[in-house]
């Protein structure tokens, strides 16, 4: 727990919460509290890069004479991820020759490729929260400890984030840059997004890249065996496809839900809904650049879902725009990278008629 601290984004009021990194210095120094005094511990303080202190509730005390184990729950705030609620735990023994060896256990991944924050085969805790925990069991004592943070749920949860795609297997990161989680920030995801990107580049080199927003994405790319080479770009399309650009990849193929694409062929280039909700205002334009009557643009204007809008068109006639749409987005795409010879490809689908080829 700590005192809440709120942040204001976009007209709301939103708490904050605290890293896995944070979480794993606390019990790390709560544990080794445990093993020097002896006895149970309820609450610990430690320090953040942010410069908030937290006071955090320590829970599953052990003492077992030459070690000593607890945990602490993860606090997402308002902005709680696949870690949110989840035990992050500490387990400390002696060493006596003043060096803190920090590893993971059960439940943290192991990074597998090399590029990230550590070599290949070491535990995934980043640098950040290492210096948080050395620090913190530092102030306990100075005779040094081995130190293993371990989550076990953290296999399972792993699986809810992108760990496997930037090659990190078997659990959980321990991350956090500040200790202190700020609601609804979009750079956490996007640095992940680029670090996909690093590992295609790594493991494939630097031809062809695929480009999917989400799940559905995934599953049209799997039904036309593009497996390989493909990272999930979630509505930051503008931000994806500038560091791909720009790290020197020949071309690229988005594949993508019409009520995603039919977005970007009008020029948006994050397509989050909050961002922009342009899908009815891209049928009208391609309708209208094809002459269709107006009482058809009004029917489609009315429409809440790219799904229907499309029926409506095909419906009408006009089954050709989404082909329009397609062209329009590498249009886009050509437009925004400012090179209008770039191989651009994009697929674009819908959950009920399937795939759309050119």
């Amino acid at each position: 727990m700590m005192e809440d601290i709120y942040i204001i984004k976009e007209g709301k009021e939103l708490r904050c919460g605290y890293t896995t990194g944070s979480c794993a210095a606390g019990a790390a120094k709560a544990a080794a509290l445990m093993l020097e005094r002896n006895e149970i511990i309820e609450y610990v303080k430690i320090d953040t890069p942010a410069g908030i202190p937290l006071r955090l509730k320590v829970n599953n005390q052990e003492i077992h004479g030459g070690w000593a184990s607890c945990s602490i729950t993860k606090d997402g705030g308002d902005d709680p991820d696949s870690t949110d609620g989840m035990e992050i735990h500490a387990l400390v023994k002696k060493r006596g020759d003043g060096l803190n060896v920090i590893d993971g256990g059960q439940g943290i991944g192991r990074i597998m490729r090399k590029g990230l924050f550590g070599n290949v085969g070491e535990a995934a805790i980043n640098p950040v929260p290492r210096q948080m925990i050395d620090k913190e069991v530092s102030e306990v004592s100075k005779s040094g400890y081995d130190i293993t943070i371990y989550a076990p749920k953290g296999e399972e949860i792993s699986r809810k984030t992108y760990n496997k795609n930037i090659g990190i297997e078997g659990g959980i990161s321990i991350i956090g840059t500040k200790g202190i989680v700020y609601p609804m920030s979009e750079d956490a995801l996007i640095k992940t997004i680029y670090l996909e990107v690093d590992m295609i580049e790594e493991k494939y080199g630097k031809d062809n890249i695929i480009l999917v927003p989400g799940n559905y994405g995934e599953k049209i790319a799997d039904s036309l065996n593009m497996k390989e080479s493909r990272v999930k770009m979630s509505n930051y399309i503008g931000d994806t496809i500038l560091y791909i650009y720009n790290k020197g990849f020949k071309s690229m193929t988005l594949i993508g839900h019409i009520g995603k694409l039919s977005k970007l062929s009008i020029g948006v280039f994050n397509t989050h809904s909050k961002v922009c909700d342009g899908r009815m205002e891209a049928f009208v334009y391609y309708l209208a650049l094809r002459g269709a009557p107006i009482e058809l643009l009004d029917r489609i204007n009315n429409c809440m879902t790219a799904e229907e809008a499309l029926d409506r068109c095909i419906e009408a006639g006009y089954g050709e725009i989404v082909g329009d749409m397609s062209k329009g987005c590498r249009d886009r795409i050509r437009r925004y990278l400012k090179d209008e010879s770039y191989p651009a490809e994009v697929i674009i689908f819908s959950m009920e008629r399937g795939v759309f080829m050119g």
